[in-house]
C-alpha cells in the first residue's frame, strides 16, 4: 500500500467532502424544479456521486479512512437557502462553487501523479457541471435540452457540444426585430422583504418624533399610524405587482401567438437556433422546429418557455403576495412602537432602539436565505443601516421646531 502525501491526503478529503455536499445541494434543488429540470440536476447530482467513489477508490489505494457521508452535513443555513432562495440565485451559487472548485482544487499538483491524475479528470468533468448550469440559468431546462421532443441531452459528465456557427448571431438579429419582449419584476420573498421595509420606515418615523417631541405620546400615534400606512402600501403594492407580471406574461404569450401566425418561417427559424445554441446540429435542429411547427400551441409553448423563461408562467397568486407583505410589513413596523406602548421618555427611546436594532439583525440575517450571503455579515449589515436610519433621523427631529 503506497504512503499518500501529505497535500493528496488533505486534497482527496477536500474533494470528497465538496462532492457529498454539492450532490445533497443539488437534490434540493431538483426538488423545486419541474420534473424536466429537476431530471437535469439528479443526473449532475448522480454524476457528483461517481466522482465520490472516484476520489473513494483512490483513498483506499492509499491507505486513507473513507468518512462515512452521513458525518458531512449541510449546515442548516445552507439548507434553508436551498429550500427558500430563488432557483436562478442558487444555480448561480452553484457555478460560482463548481468554478472555484476547480481553480483552487484540481489544479496545483499533489505530489502524487495517480493522485494528479483523477483530480485533472475530475477538473474536466467539473467544468462541464459549471457549464451545464450555465446552460439552465439561461433558460436551457425547457425545449431541446428537457428531452421532451427536443431532441437528445448531453450527459451531465460530459462537456456540451458547441452550437453552429453563426446561430447566435443569426438569433440575435430575429430577436433584435421583436422589441416588445417584455419580462416582469415578480414578488420574491415578500414576507422578508416586507418586515425588511416595516422595519426600518417606522423605526425611522419613531426616531425622528421621538427627538422632536422628547419621547412624547405623540410617538405611539406616529408610529402606530406609519406602521399602517406601511403595511398596506406593501400590500397593494404587492398585489399590483402580481396582477402587472401575471398581464405581461398573457400579452407576451399573445404577442408571441400573433408572431408565429404572422412571420411562421421566421418564428420556425427562430426555435431551430434556439435548438442549436444548446449543441444539436444545425439538420436535427431544422427538423425538430419543422415537426413543432406542425403543433402551433406546442411551438408556441416551445417559444414562450425559449424566449420568457419562467415569466412565461406569469405571475404568482397575487392575494396571496399582498397577505404575505402586507402581515410582514405590519409585524417589522410595529417593533419599534411597543416601547411606546408601554412607557414614554428616554427609557422609551432606549428600549425602541435596542429592541429595532436587534430586529434589524434578525432580518438581515434572514434576507441572507434569498440572497445567500454569510447570515453574520447580513445582520451586522442591516443592523449599521439601522443605526444610520435611526441615528439621522433623530438627528433632524431634534433640529426641527416642535
Amino acid at each position: 500500500m503506497t504512503e499518500a502525501p501529505a497535500d493528496a491526503r488533505g486534497r482527496l478529503l477536500t474533494a470528497w467532502r465538496g462532492e457529498v455536499v454539492a450532490g445533497a445541494v443539488y437534490d434540493l434543488i431538483a426538488s423545486r424544479l419541474d420534473e424536466r429540470e429537476a431530471d437535469i440536476l439528479r443526473r449532475m447530482a448522480a454524476a457528483e456521486s461517481g466522482h465520490r467513489q472516484r476520489l473513494e477508490r483512490r483513498m483506499a489505494e492509499l491507505g486513507i479512512p473513507i468518512p462515512d457521508p452521513a458525518s458531512v452535513r449541510l449546515p442548516l443555513w445552507l439548507r434553508l437557502q436551498a429550500r427558500i432562495a430563488p432557483v436562478e440565485r442558487l444555480l448561480a451559487a452553484r457555478e460560482a462553487a463548481e468554478e472555484d472548485e476547480v481553480d483552487d482544487l484540481y489544479k496545483r499538483s499533489t505530489g502524487d501523479p495517480d493522485t494528479d491524475r483523477l483530480l485533472h479528470e475530475i477538473r474536466r468533468e467539473e467544468r462541464a457541471h459549471s457549464l451545464t448550469v450555465r446552460d439552465m440559468r439561461a433558460g436551457a431546462g425547457t425545449g431541446a435540452h428537457a428531452g421532451d421532443g427536443g431532441g437528445p441531452t448531453a450527459p451531465a459528465s460530459s462537456p456540451l457540444p458547441l452550437a453552429a456557427p453563426g446561430a447566435q448571431a443569426r438569433l440575435d438579429r430575429i430577436l433584435g426585430r421583436e422589441r416588445w419582449h417584455q419580462t416582469g419584476g415578480g414578488w420574491i420573498s415578500g414576507a422578508i422583504y416586507g418586515a425588511n421595509d416595516g422595519l426600518a420606515a417606522v423605526f425611522g418615523i419613531v426616531a425622528g418624533v421621538s427627538g422632536a417631541t422628547g419621547a412624547s405620546t405623540f410617538v405611539l400615534t406616529a408610529g402606530i399610524a406609519g406602521a399602517i400606512a406601511s403595511a398596506l402600501s406593501m400590500a397593494t403594492g404587492a398585489f399590483l405587482a402580481e396582477r402587472s407580471e401575471a398581464e405581461v406574461a398573457a400579452a407576451n404569450i399573445e404577442r408571441e401567438r400573433q408572431e408565429i401566425a404572422t412571420h411562421p418561417e421566421e418564428e420556425k427559424e427562430e426555435l431551430s437556433l434556439f435548438y442549436q445554441l444548446k449543441g444539436i446540429d444545425e439538420r436535427t435542429a431544422d427538423e425538430l422546429a419543422g415537426r413543432m411547427a406542425q403543433h402551433p400551441d406546442a411551438m408556441l409553448q416551445a417559444l414562450a418557455a425559449e424566449e420568457f423563461g419562467a415569466a412565461a408562467a406569469g405571475g404568482g397568486d397575487a392575494k396571496q403576495a399582498a397577505l404575505a407583505a402586507g402581515i410582514s410589513t405590519g409585524v417589522g413596523a410595529i417593533v419599534p412602537v411597543i416601547p411606546f406602548m408601554i412607557t414614554t421618555g428616554t427609557s422609551a427611546i432606549i428600549a425602541a432602539a435596542i429592541v429595532s436594532l436587534i430586529a434589524h439583525f434578525l432580518v438581515g440575517a434572514a434576507k441572507s436565505l434569498v440572497t445567500l450571503r454569510s447570515w453574520w455579515s447580513a445582520g451586522l449589515e442591516m443592523t449599521l443601516a439601522g443605526v444610520i436610519v435611526g441615528g439621522a433621523t433623530y438627528a433632524v427631529g431634534l433640529a426641527l421646531p416642535t
